[in-house]
């Protein structure tokens, strides 16, 4: 059997990863992944209707690689990402990615900065540093991202706007391996 163009993806990024403190590797991997038209990764990309699903493909300790699949009019909560670093890659439709600075602590806030919108074969990267984001699917129909994180996440901060608080998630994942989780 043939090797996918993921299963080429994964092996770079085990070597790259390995190697590369700065990351501008791993970021043309995976622009040159999701523009490359493959399609492999649809066998990973489980909608779930009700919210955004995260379905993981690898983790091992040097990063976590993960298919998101956004409905229309779904979201993430304005989010960090536990001061890791966070590559985005486009596989389907458009995404927008909103960076917010927020100010912890009893009466936290979140002031909305920059919004950028992303297309198939595009790469979005973030870090702590540059400020927590929110991504959406904007347009008609449903979006898919492949997210990169170096390391692995477990938790992350988010910014419930409805009480003004800042509180830890616990990260899950809808499936793994193209499998469903059962309660998921």
């Amino acid at each position: 059997m043939n090797p996918d163009p993921l299963d080429f993806l994964l092996t770079d990024l085990d070597r790259v990863l390995a190697e590369d403190s700065k990351g501008a590797r791993v970021t043309r991997l995976l622009a040159d992944y999701a523009a490359s038209g493959a399609s492999d990764w649809r066998r990973f990309a489980l909608f779930e209707a009700n919210y955004y699903s995260r379905n993981l493909i690898r983790r091992s300790d040097l990063y976590e690689l993960i298919v998101l699949c956004w409905g229309p009019g779904q979201r993430s909560p304005i989010h960090d990402h536990a001061h890791q670093r966070c590559w985005m890659g486009v596989l389907d439709g458009r995404v927008k990615e909103t960076i917010y600075r927020v100010q912890e602590g009893p009466q936290a806030s979140a002031v909305q900065g920059p919004a950028r919108e992303f297309a198939t074969g595009g790469v979005a990267y973030i870090v702590d540093d540059m400020g927590w984001h929110r991504i959406e699917p904007t347009g008609p129909g449903p979006a898919v991202t492949l997210h990169l994180y170096s390391r692995p996440i477990r938790e992350c901060q988010i910014f419930d706007e409805s009480s003004g608080t800042v509180q830890t998630k616990r990260m899950s994942y809808h499936s793994i391996g193209g499998k469903v989780l059962s309660g998921a």
